[in-house]
């Protein structure tokens, strides 16, 4: 089937897939695989505190595919809070900003942000004719980043994991009130790691997915194989995981979503989008849905 949405007609990618953020690990040979496999690879600048070290990732990436991806800017509250001392303010601004010129020096056009308000990054990415888009946890950050000029929009639920805000929804009543309140593309994200969850997300009003946590236990990511044996033996409904996914606690940024539950064994980046894509797609022509194409809106 061809897949299509506001998304891939958007950022020109094959599958409504976007590649979450990963500290310490969203470089050039993880990000280009998800690339290369249909969906854009993001690699996250703040794993790269050389400028230097960042450019020569950019040129590897461009070496190992030749697909689109993005680069992630994840904003510090503490360093861009209004009453924080404006020159600290200008000081963080100024080095982000650094990282967006170095990218659009080298041709690249999709920028994601997290965190805090990010106008600042969006309007120098706009300047260039590049895309934004922002990723929040709640429905009025997410307004306030479409009235700020954001393309689109990262969604994440309460099953997801990093960035939190203590009154998060869950991805159910995230993306369905936000198919109603929002104009611009929505990606949904939280606990999505699997053919019915991708499909879900997409029937709720998104126009693509961000998998994060289930690709943690793909051969290409950069952890040993002795903590992703680990994660796949983990019990996403043990209390202990519960209280973790959960309750707000910034202790537990780091703990990997629900999605872990989705994966039995360890595949290959390349096959775990492969199959996705496979059992949706197999998935809808079981619901009796016969054509070619699939178009999201």
């Amino acid at each position: 089937m061809k897949w299509n949405s506001r998304i891939i007609e958007l950022i020109n990618i094959k599958y409504p897939l976007i590649m979450g953020a990963f500290g310490g690990w969203g470089k050039a040979k993880f990000a280009s695989c998800f690339s290369n496999a249909g969906g854009l690879g993001v690699i996250a600048a703040l794993n790269f505190p050389d400028f230097k070290d960042f450019k020569n990732d950019l040129l590897l990436m461009n070496e190992l595919t030749s697909k689109p991806y993005g680069i992630n800017l994840s904003l510090p509250h503490h360093n861009l809070q209004l009453n924080d001392n404006r020159k600290n303010q200008e000081k963080t601004k100024e080095r982000y900003l650094r990282y967006v010129e170095i990218a659009l020096n080298l041709g690249i056009n999709v920028f994601t942000t997290s965190g805090y308000r990010a106008d600042f990054v969006g309007r120098r990415v706009h300047d260039s004719g590049a895309l934004w888009v922002h990723k929040c946890v709640l429905i009025k950050h997410a307004l306030s980043a479409e009235k700020l000029g954001a393309d689109a929009i990262t969604l994440v639920g309460l099953e997801g994991t990093g960035f939190k805000n203590p009154t998060t929804q869950t991805t159910l009543i995230n993306i369905t009130n936000a198919k109603k309140q929002l104009k611009i593309p929505i990606i949904a994200a939280g606990g999505i790691g699997d053919a019915n969850g991708f499909l879900s997300a997409l029937l709720m009003g998104a126009d693509a997915v961000c998998l994060g946590t289930a690709l943690m236990e793909t051969e290409e990511c950069p952890v040993p194989d002795k903590i992703k044996q680990k994660w796949l033996s983990s019990n996403i409904f043990h209390s202990s995981f519960y209280n973790k996914i959960y309750n707000y606690n910034v202790k537990n940024f780091m703990a990997p979503s629900t999605a872990i539950g989705h994966n039995d064994r360890i595949l290959s980046l390349g096959d775990f989008i492969k199959n996705l894509i496979e059992n949706a797609e197999n998935r809808l022509k079981s619901l009796g849905f016969s054509k070619d194409s699939v178009y999201i809106s």
